[in-house]
């Protein structure tokens, strides 16, 4: 697709995928706001994670804990971030009918929201087990993600039947 009609299609295009697909984005860019306070936090340049006022969460607890920082010698947040700019990459790619012209495009961003899906509420699990206690941004990040599950499904099931021949 030449880059002026891609344009075109997902700044004015009008059809539920795509809507889904907007949708998806603007959840992940708020996984990302949510990642970066995270971020902020772990690495030192913000002090601390105001909470809202129900005793469940405590994001410093958590996310200065040995459970935020034992992955890949390195803090969760950043990686966080940047799952969730690759989601929105994803939902951003390809024209209005990419479930039919690239559909493996779709079928890609499905399988990765899935699994970004089980791995929040594993990681949701861990959290609570290890701190009996949440990170609201984590949570808010893992709605989201759930969301999204939901968003991505239809244009997802549809890609991969044509994809693999089934109407």
């Amino acid at each position: 697709m030449n880059p002026r009609q891609l344009s075109h299609e997902l700044r004015e295009g009008k059809s539920p995928d795509l809507n889904r697909r907007r949708w998806i984005i603007g959840l992940s860019l708020v996984g990302c706001a949510m990642a970066k306070a995270v971020t902020l936090y772990q690495t030192g340049i913000i002090k601390h994670l105001p909470d809202p006022p129900l005793p469940v969460f405590d994001s410093d607890k958590v996310d200065a804990s040995d459970y935020a920082y034992r992955r890949f010698n390195s803090p969760d947040g950043p990686g966080m971030l940047a799952s969730y700019a690759v989601t929105a990459a994803l939902a951003a790619a390809g024209g209005q009918d990419r479930a039919q012209q690239s559909p493996a495009i779709p079928v890609a961003m499905g399988l990765k929201i899935l699994g970004d899906s089980a791995v929040a509420l594993e990681l949701a699990r861990e959290e609570w087990q290890e701190n009996k206690a949440l990170c609201a941004y984590c949570q808010v990040a893992t709605l989201c993600s759930l969301a999204s599950v939901a968003l991505a499904l239809p244009e997802a099931v549809r890609a991969a039947r044509s994809l693999f021949g089934r109407r």
